[in-house]
């Protein structure tokens, strides 16, 4: 078979990394080897993310660049798959006619086809964007990077691993286009879930993370089972499997957050103090807007419930700045929500219009300057937290896991909190990726931790 060369672009969210995975995985019978240089591949895809503008932005930029790599490599294929393909669709290849083929979220399993009928001379694609109710998930197998066979296991080191267990969403958040990129909520069969993660454990992977957009409704909108399993029953099930030593799962809403599930951040031991539930906002009035479902004082009802299962959880968020109709009033309460809470780390951007949801349709525009002035003030507030929340772990000793050598000879690894943590390894005994070591944290910074690698019996 001839061996073709294979670049994937991916953007956005670990769903999307996830998905790029399995593009690799089904090309790589048609003789498709991933590289590293976009420029020369023949077959590069732009797996893409349009839940901020400045993303889908960025996908149209790096188009127009690969325009011209496509000028002097003309037998290169381009594809666009993923968010931004299954809004922008036709579009895509009216805007930029050197793209070969547009791929919605739903339908990556069809790009091998694409592919043959492409070799076959047909040309024209139409975009295959439907939405369907159906959910495939390809199995993980490691696609074999020297060309000559895929492996059914883990390139060595390779540690943690994301398992897909839905897609799509029902929230219809007043912001975000999710459901209609990625469609209505569908759940994957409980003994698919299982069997994947079985699959990957035993071939060498520790760590665990469930994906989802909302993975806290797993189960609820269409059942799996007769009798249907709740995502905390899913996350007890998947905790059980021997040798699984971390386990995560990630994205919450807030409005589904249970307290089954909240108790098993005290039950399971392998289920990492660590938990990213955005709140989006502190004001009421802006959370009603964006129709998220529930108030501040809920959120904080569950943050305090999460901290008396586990007091140690790190807890994490998204916040958007300046949603339409946003006063400083409503600023202020969300830089209250912030100092209640104390954030270990979050994610907070500038709102922007989203084509096709209700927000966009709001009117009442907050100012640009004053959205960035605000994000500033909040990001300043949060990197301040997220120092004094870092120095509470000085003088801990934390298990870490080895991701590789950082700089300055220092090696990196992460924390069941999924803290950074760089470290000085025991001399005469260097780790290896995937290693699990014990540090002693002895300095703290706003983004990451480091100490000193201990030997065993000196954990004292």
């Amino acid at each position: 078979m001839k061996q073709r060369s294979l670049h994937i672009k991916t953007f956005g969210c670990q769903m999307n990394e996830r998905d790029s995975e399995i593009i690799e995985q089904l090309l790589f019978p048609l003789g498709f080897i991933p590289v590293a240089d976009m420029q020369t591949a023949d077959l590069v895809i732009l797996n893409t993310c349009s839940v901020r503008a400045k993303a889908e932005q960025k996908v149209y930029s790096l188009l127009g660049q690969i325009r011209q790599y496509k000028s002097r490599n003309p037998g290169m294929l381009v594809a666009v798959a993923g968010c931004v393909a299954q809004q922008e669709k036709e579009r895509i290849m009216q805007r930029m006619p050197h793209v070969n083929m547009v791929i919605g979220t739903r339908q990556i399993y069809k790009i091998p086809a694409m592919i043959t009928r492409i070799d076959a001379g047909q040309t024209n694609l139409k975009p295959e964007v439907d939405l369907d109710d159906t959910m495939q998930v390809q199995p993980f197998l490691q696609v074999g990077r020297n060309g000559s066979q895929s492996s059914p296991s883990p390139a060595p080191g390779e540690y943690k691993k994301f398992v897909t267990i839905m897609q799509g969403c029902n929230n219809f958040c007043s912001y975000c286009v999710v459901p209609l990129t990625r469609g209505r909520e569908v759940s994957r069969p409980v003994a698919d879930i299982l069997d994947e993660v079985r699959l990957l454990v035993e071939q060498g992977v520790k760590e665990i993370t469930l994906l989802g957009q909302n993975v806290n409704s797993y189960g609820l909108t269409n059942p799996v089972a007769d009798d249907p399993v709740n995502f905390a029953a899913l996350l007890r099930l998947v905790s059980a499997t021997p040798g699984l030593n971390r386990l995560r799962f990630t994205t919450s809403n807030p409005k589904d957050l249970s307290d089954d599930l909240m108790r098993c951040f005290a039950e399971l031991e392998n289920l990492c103090p660590q938990f990213h539930l955005p709140v989006q906002s502190g004001s009421n009035r802006i959370l009603s807007l964006m129709n998220r479902k529930y108030t501040v004082e809920e959120y904080l009802q569950k943050v305090e419930a999460l901290r008396r299962y586990r007091p140690d959880i790190a807890l994490g968020t998204d916040m958007i700045i300046g949603f339409p109709g946003e006063t400083e009033e409503d600023f202020a309460a969300t830089m209250r929500l912030l100092e209640t809470v104390r954030f270990h780390g979050s994610f907070s951007f500038k709102y922007s219009d989203r084509p096709g949801t209700r927000a966009a349709s709001l009117g009442n525009p907050v100012n640009e300057e004053v959205k960035s002035e605000r994000l500033s003030r909040f990001q300043d507030r949060q990197d301040e937290i997220s120092l004094a929340r870092n120095r509470e772990y000085l003088d801990h000793i934390l298990e870490v896991i080895v991701e590789g050598k950082g700089k300055k000879g220092l090696w990196q690894g992460r924390s069941s909190t999924n803290h950074i943590v760089h470290f000085s390894p025991v001399r005469s005994q260097e780790p290896h990726r995937g290693d699990a070591v014990m540090v002693r944290i002895d300095k703290a910074g706003q983004h990451s931790l480091a100490g000193t690698h201990i030997q065993e019996g000196d954990e004292s």
